[in-house]
């Protein structure tokens, strides 16, 4: 056993903060200001677009610009909460991300509302992976662990669809500027709380020197790839500069994995993937967000085009789902993770979900909202909140303090390219379907009445054919959660070491340094 190992079983455990709970509510609140503002801007978007006359070919970008700063500087978010401190990461990260949004707020046209979606990008990446690793590092009981990353999955989950529900009210109610200032009050509570409570665990800094060139990789190789993904929806597989930003993202990735084995401190640490369980978290974590994106797109869509509900009744349309997954995540996943090993819960969740979404392969123009989508959405939330909790727990399991900011962006970067992939994949899949169908049944509609119930019924059967594969994609999801992830229950887990040269493995009795 090597000489760290013997370090980590001789060690008293430190006392917990004291005042950790508070500090969770101020992170709970940061972390769902994040999560809002990825679907609370959709909403909003017709409005902004028509105000500051950005055209149909450039609406893409107020969507495109936050991810692709996002996804792409995760990492390197990860790696500077590591650097200076998660608390000072966290605070900073808050800062920057309410003036971005009031930039974007107050913007006058598109380069001005481009350039704060951005840097709301840009702070998010740094803010996110903050959050997640003070969790991570200041909940080290396995039984108050549990509860909250319960919180945390919770909202991690279910912040999508309460932002749907805010940003039709904002939107109908107020004005489509108010989706960007609602932030502002969100962000200085979050932070004033996190200054003055927040106690961060002392000796968890990684202060090495930063990797430049894996910086400079990692971000560009993620940037093309989420861009590929992007660009894909709009202008198709095909197209060259898709298939070059693909090609362009492979070389970076690939040059950026073998930087990383050779260089003395790596930006990614590569025993932090190459570890079992985490690695089979990010792999099923990210499919299952590729299954979730898609189906808050479709659905958002069915509702409001083919039913006819307002951007409010929409939102409100997703509270079951919302419910499903508090009650999955807090009551389920929480009551059970320091019984079960978290397979246990991870498999059996996502196949839960894989369930609810089986239910929306059936949805025709006129389906009942109360017999088919409300069952079918509280098992998806269900599922999804079971089985997120573990996952976002077991992610920073047994992870080193100085690796704990960068574990934690690798979860967000999962979630990200997961969500660029679901949107791009299954839109592409739901156009063809609906193409198809079109061409088949459009000769036989000889009134324009017709011609509109062909155009809807092409719009469900594309649909219905992109839930399909999301039902396969969250079935694999729940494959590698059984096969790869192999930890036991918190409380007697056993955990490979981060060390690099530690081969033995340690039984570490507490989940969290």
């Amino acid at each position: 056993m090597s000489e760290t190992a013997s370090k980590a079983l001789s060690a008293p455990a430190a006392e917990p903060d004291a005042g950790r709970w508070k500090a969770l509510v101020f992170i709970a609140l940061a972390q769902l200001m994040v999560v809002l503002d990825a679907t609370i801007v959709n909403i909003a978007l017709p409005s902004a677009q028509q105000d500051l006359g950005i055209s149909d070919g450039n609406r893409q970008w107020v969507v495109t610009a936050y991810a692709l700063a996002f996804g792409g500087l995760l990492l390197f978010g990860g790696r500077i909460a590591d650097l200076w401190g998660r608390k000072k990461a966290f605070v900073v990260g808050l800062g920057g991300f309410a003036a971005a949004s009031a930039l974007g707020g107050a913007a006058t046209n598109e380069a001005m509302m481009f350039g704060a979606r951005a840097l709301q990008g840009v702070f998010g990446a740094l803010l996110a992976p903050a959050a997640l690793s003070l969790l991570a590092v200041m909940f080290t009981d396995a039984k108050e662990r549990a509860k909250a990353f319960g919180i945390y999955g919770a909202i991690a989950g279910g912040g999508g669809a309460v932002g749907l529900i805010l940003g039709g009210f904002l939107t109908e109610y107020l004005d489509w500027r108010w989706t960007f200032f609602v932030n502002i009050p969100f962000a200085i509570v979050a932070a004033a709380g996190a200054y003055f409570v927040i106690r961060e665990p002392e000796g968890g800094r990684n202060r090495s020197a930063l990797d430049i060139p894996g910086v400079i990789l990692s971000t560009l190789g993620l940037v093309a790839l989420v861009y590929g993904f992007t660009r894909a929806e709009s202008n198709g597989w095909s197209d060259s500069v898709t298939v070059g930003m693909f090609v362009a993202s492979a070389v970076l990735l690939a040059s950026f994995v073998l930087v990383e084995s050779k260089v003395k401190a790596p930006l990614l640490p590569l025993r932090v993937i190459t570890e079992r369980n985490r690695g089979g978290i990010y792999l099923s974590l990210g499919l299952a967000i590729i299954a979730m994106f898609g189906l808050f797109l479709f659905l958002t869509y069915y509702l409001q085009i083919v039913k006819g509900y307002s951007p409010v009744k929409t939102g409100f349309a997703f509270l079951p789902m919302i419910a499903g997954m508090i009650t999955g995540s807090t009551q389920i996943g929480t009551r059970l993770m320091t019984r079960v090993a978290p397979r246990l819960l991870m498999g059996p969740g996502f196949l839960v979900a894989a369930l609810g979404m089986l239910l929306l392969t059936q949805l025709e123009i006129g389906s009942s909202y109360a017999a088919l989508l409300l069952p079918a959405m509280l098992l998806l939330g269900l599922g999804m909140g079971t089985a997120f909790m573990p996952a976002m727990s077991l992610a920073t399991q047994g992870v080193e303090p100085r690796d704990a900011g960068v574990a934690s962006a690798m979860v967000n970067t999962s979630q990200q390219v997961g969500g660029a992939i679901g949107t791009a994949l299954l839109n592409t899949i739901a156009a063809s379907a609906t193409t198809a169908y079109v061409a088949d049944h459009i000769a036989g509609a000889t009134s324009r009445s017709q011609q509109q119930l062909v155009q809807l019924e092409a719009m469900v059967e594309g649909y219905t054919s992109a839930i399909w594969f999301a039902v396969g994609i969250l079935v694999v999801a729940a494959a590698i959660a059984l096969t790869f992830v192999n930890a036991g229950r918190p409380g007697g887990t056993t955990v490979a070491s981060s060390d690099e040269d530690a081969a033995d493995e340690v039984k570490i009795p507490v989940v969290a340094h």
